[in-house]
């Protein structure tokens, strides 16, 4: 669908969870003109826990469900899946592909000529995909990064940073951080943002949080106005879930910073269709 040169086709975007919602409240800040189909594979929820091939074979699925929708683009919203899978499915996906760690790691390096520090899944983590992107930038880079993998379930449950338990299990996941100091901290997951006041405070007033969910969100508006593809539509969001879609939506609000309007759920087994969709599954008909 394109008229007057935009290109209205929707972004899709996928995550484990609601995480991605972040991303979308990040894209829809700067591109409102941009709709959006969302994924959120909640019933499989965490991703960071999970193998490399598992986490292989979801983002394959998640992103074969958004294909359905002719996406002119689609973002791997989710740090554990984008360590796992962003090579494969960018070398086998009809559309372009942008995944949360690097332009995460770039904005970082912009940050600080000093120390980084780097709080992901354990997948994420153990990948070393953060390492590599911010240590090939700059070999003599100090990194750190620490597995924080209660974050995700605690973000999910909706639990606030007042929480105490939130934050006797961030004081916990960041004590050795503390000691190492840096002056920049990448929130390497898309639903820490959530809990940045907290870790802002754990960490001190001189240490930069960079959001990947921000840096991915100016990549992808990078990206649309070099390949012309930018939209001016009515920046409608529609988002599919593969569990309860009454909790997705009470809690989208929180993740998304808006209504997310009607979720429809999806099955994890209908994720296991081919990328061909049925005719009922076009982005008119779904909207």
């Amino acid at each position: 669908m394109t008229h007057d040169g935009a290109d209205n086709r929707p972004i899709g975007v996928f995550d484990s969870g609601l995480g991605g919602l972040t991303v979308v409240r990040e894209l829809r800040r700067r591109a409102p003109g941009e709709t959006i189909v969302y994924l959120g594979d909640s019933a499989r929820v965490p991703y960071g826990t999970k193998s490399l091939a598992t986490v292989r074979r979801f983002a394959r699925e998640d992103a074969a469900f958004l294909l359905r929708f002719d996406p002119k683009l689609i973002v791997v919203a989710c740090n554990t899946a984008s360590a796992a899978a962003v090579d494969m499915l960018a070398e086998t996906l009809p559309v372009d592909v942008v995944d949360v760690i690097r332009p995460g790691a770039a904005a970082a390096l912009a940050a600080t000529d000093g120390r980084i520090g780097v709080i992901a899944t354990e997948s994420t983590v153990a990948s070393g995909a953060y390492q590599r992107a911010l240590t090939a930038a700059d070999a003599a880079r100090e990194v750190l990064a620490a597995a924080c993998p209660l974050l995700v379930p605690i973000v999910e449950e909706g639990r606030d940073e007042d929480d105490p338990i939130v934050l006797h299990v961030l004081s916990d996941y960041l004590r050795d951080m503390q000691r190492f100091r840096p002056e920049a901290l990448v929130l390497g997951c898309t639903h820490y943002p959530l809990l940045a006041r907290a870790i802002g405070k754990l960490m001190g007033p001189k240490v930069s949080l960079i959001s990947s969910a921000a840096a991915t969100a100016e990549a992808v508006c990078r990206r649309l106005v070099a390949s012309g593809q930018i939209g001016d539509g009515s920046g409608a969001l529609q988002c599919y879930t593969t569990d309860d879609a009454a909790r997705f939506a009470a809690l989208g609000r929180r993740f998304g910073g808006c209504d997310v309007g009607t979720v429809r759920t999806v099955g994890t087994d209908e994720l296991e269709r081919p990328a061909a969709a049925a005719a009922g599954d076009t982005w008119e008909n779904a909207s």
